[in-house]
């Protein structure tokens, strides 16, 4: 006897071919093993990302009591939270269903789609589509339509601009493009800040520029800036003028009073015109200044 073994089908050469296809296999296994649970949680992840960005109801909390009058609680600080959010939608919601109408509209998509009152032929315009299928007028349309684009550069440059600060800046933008619209409300904004901007600030601006501006969408942003701001600085303001006339809530009830005066005075009738005299000689009268303090602090009230 030799003292070696000999085993049929077993080779030195075969048996660590056979090792490391064995420990390839199992690290290919292991692989794909990790790379499947990567994905399975990267997928969990997405899904529950997508979750937390979808807008719903189902996510603002319902209409409750407050807890008292004093701070917030910390629920109610979070409701809140939820409910600005809420809120905030609105601004980007009007250009989504603004580009929406412009898309379907530009494309003609509505073409194909019956109509739902009569089913035997299909929509012409997009006004009638958005109308019938969503209760849009036509005006409403026409208003979502023209202003996505400038909300959604808005919206791209960090600003929550309302439909209405949108809708002020939409002439402008039309006869001298986006980048002048979007320089003007930037020229608000650095005036104001941007908590401060509201759609009469914004028209109050455009008004002050003048009807020959020269710009174009084709100059490069700072240019137009700097060009809006020099028109601004140059304008003049116009001063309103003083309206003398009484309002016709005012006139009855300075009628109302002259009444009781004349009655006082045993009179027949005391027009308005004697009344100011009066007012007036009152209000002048140094030695007295009952009237004359009256009418300051009615002033400082109105301030």
């Amino acid at each position: 006897m030799s003292g070696e073994y000999e085993i049929d089908g077993w080779d030195d050469e075969d048996a660590t071919e056979a090792a490391v296809k064995t420990l390839v296999n199992t690290s290919k296994r292991a692989t794909e093993e990790r790379r499947s649970a990567a994905d399975q949680d990267m997928a969990e992840r997405i899904k529950k990302a997508v979750e937390a960005a979808r807008p719903g109801l189902d996510k603002i909390p319902d209409p409750v009591e407050p807890s008292g009058d004093g701070d917030l609680t910390p629920e109610e600080e979070e409701r809140l939270a939820a409910c600005v959010e809420g809120v905030e939608l609105l601004s980007t919601a009007y250009w989504v269903a603004g580009k929406s109408l412009d898309t379907i509209a530009v494309g003609r998509l509505f073409r194909r789609l019956p109509h739902k009152l009569e089913p035997t032929r299909c929509y012409t315009t997009i006004e009638e589509w958005a109308g019938v299928e969503h209760g849009i007028k036509q005006s409403r349309c026409s208003k979502l339509r023209a202003g996505w684009e400038l909300g959604e550069v808005l919206n791209a440059s960090g600003y929550t601009a309302p439909e209405g600060q949108v809708r002020e800046l939409v002439p402008l933008k039309n006869r001298h493009g986006l980048k002048a619209a979007l320089g003007v409300y930037q020229l608000v904004v650095e005036a104001v800040g941007a908590d401060k901007v509201t759609a009469e600030r914004i028209r109050e601006t455009v008004r002050l520029l003048p009807g020959d501006l020269a710009l174009s969408d084709d100059d490069d942003p700072q240019v137009i800036a700097h060009v809006l701001h020099d028109a601004i600085e140059a304008a003049e303001p116009a001063e309103p003028k003083p309206s003398a006339a009484l309002s016709t809530e005012l006139k009855r009830d300075v009628d109302r009073r002259a009444v009781a005066l004349a009655d006082r005075l045993d009179r027949g009738r005391i027009d308005r015109q004697e009344v100011l005299g009066h007012l007036l000689a009152a209000f002048a009268d140094e030695s007295d200044n009952r009237v004359f303090d009256a009418v300051f602090e009615r002033m400082k009230k109105a301030s």
